[in-house]
């Protein structure tokens, strides 16, 4: 039984690192609390509980984790500090020697905060607690977010059975995992009865649901798509070899999915995508690609790739860069490969010079600059649905189109969380968007 007077007249902050997925399961934790009194700080208040939701995909993403903790401990002296997330999983024992940090929560304890949370007014003097945390996840916590936020995340899968060599979200998430159809369509049902326009669909490898319940990918987005009340649904990253061709046909006849994709290639060269351990290659990632043009011809198609992976040489690069520039893309969110400790791409010889991935990283940005630029200039003078977004009072607020276009207006709040058909002109390049016209 949880003692409510713990929590009186207490305030908390939320921070966020990392994935979609990390935004839901925070908003997730944001309720738990409220519904024990809890309110969220405003703005100049000192928070007396600060949870910090962290990331560990890079060594770059630990580092930020940290400075945000020691940030947190200046902004809100005295506060109890709590970090979880696949940092908090991976390397509990220096999460805890963070000077401020007074709970460590794993992957299976941080929807459980607080039982955790008893002894909120006593900061420990010997370090932060670590709870104990399973190596083997298997528990699906449902997540959605619904903070100040148009787009609502709703976690609809967990976990990843993949293990590429280099990679430990396995180890931070555990296996794939996932909650029912139904719960998914209760979950939209609540976001719609709420006033939420649009939803993604986020997880760890969401392509991968229905392991846990016997579904599928297309059960769920067939199910969701008869959901009355929401205006749009996004799909965030699927892995190329888990969006069949069926599921693409589904998006193009859909009432309510954007024909928005986000697909992970990594690289373009067979050879790295070997050494990488992924389950597709290069020829399987085009036919997505040219499936998705031919069905869907206005499309946003964004692509991940990683550079400077071990084993990847010049020529080994100039096969990804030749493949990307003859894909039919819209985006490119580049990466720098970062070494992971415990990951297989550690017993591969040949390493990357770090001046070596910074060049070939503004390689690849600048093709992903003239990509968005072409795919931006071919919608002016169409017709779209904007969705405007939440901004400040006096500047130009902002909003999506259904194919990912971003679009500036000035503001009107009447326009916020409204689905708006507007006419797409000029390109804004500083700011990578369109100015529109209400029709």
């Amino acid at each position: 039984m949880i003692d409510r007077t713990v929590f009186e007249n207490k305030k908390a902050a939320y921070y966020t690192l990392g994935c979609k997925l990390n935004f839901a399961e925070t908003s997730t934790i944001g309720k738990v609390l409220a519904e024990q009194g809890v309110r969220k700080v405003r703005g100049g208040e000192r928070a007396d509980i600060c949870v910090v939701n962290t990331c560990s995909v890079t060594e770059l993403a630990d580092k930020k984790c940290r400075q945000t903790i020691r940030r947190i401990g200046k902004q809100h002296p005295g506060a109890f500090i709590v970090v979880t997330g696949c940092y908090a999983q991976l390397k509990p024992e220096e999460v805890a020697h963070i000077e401020g940090v007074d709970l460590v929560l794993g992957a299976e304890q941080k929807l459980d905060i607080l039982m955790y949370l008893e002894d909120l007014d006593k900061k420990q003097e010997g370090g932060a607690v670590i709870a104990s945390k399973t190596k083997d996840i298997r528990t699906f916590s449902p997540s959605c977010s619904s903070d100040d936020r148009t787009r609502h995340f709703l976690k609809v899968q967990d976990g990843c059975d993949y293990y590429c060599s280099y990679c430990t979200i396995p180890f931070a998430r555990g296996r794939s995992r996932n909650g029912s159809i139904a719960s998914m369509v209760e979950q939209a049902n609540e976001v719609a009865a709420k006033g939420g326009k649009e939803i993604v669909l986020t997880g760890v490898n969401i392509g991968d649901f229905g392991k846990s319940t016997g579904e599928t990918f297309l059960d769920l987005i067939r199910a969701l798509d008869e959901v009355e009340g929401i205006d749009r649904y996004r799909i965030s990253s699927i892995e190329p070899n888990l969006i069949t061709d069926e599921a693409i046909e589904f998006v193009a006849a859909s009432k309510r999915f954007a024909p928005h994709f986000h697909i992970p290639l990594q690289s373009g060269s067979d050879e790295v995508l070997r050494l990488m351990r992924r389950k597709y290659d290069t020829a399987l990632f085009r036919h997505k690609i040219e499936k998705i043009r031919e069905t869907i011809p206005h499309a946003f198609i964004g692509v991940d790739v990683i550079v400077g992976t071990r084993g990847e040489t010049d020529e080994l690069f100039q096969e990804t860069l030749a493949f990307i520039e003859g894909l039919d893309i819209s985006q490119l969110h580049v990466f720098s490969y970062s070494e992971r400790p415990g990951t297989q791409a550690l017993k591969i010889a040949l390493s990357v010079d770090p001046k070596v991935k910074h060049q070939r990283s503004q390689q690849l940005l600048d093709v992903s600059d003239r990509k968005l630029h072409a795919f931006y200039g071919q919608s002016i003078g169409r017709e779209a649905l904007v969705l405007f977004e939440h901004t400040r009072r006096g500047e130009l607020m902002h909003g999506f189109t259904e194919h990912y276009i971003k679009v500036e207006m000035p503001y009107d709040a009447a326009l916020i969380n409204q689905t708006r058909k507007v006419i797409l002109q000029g390109w804004n390049q500083e700011r990578s968007a369109l100015t529109a016209k209400i029709i």
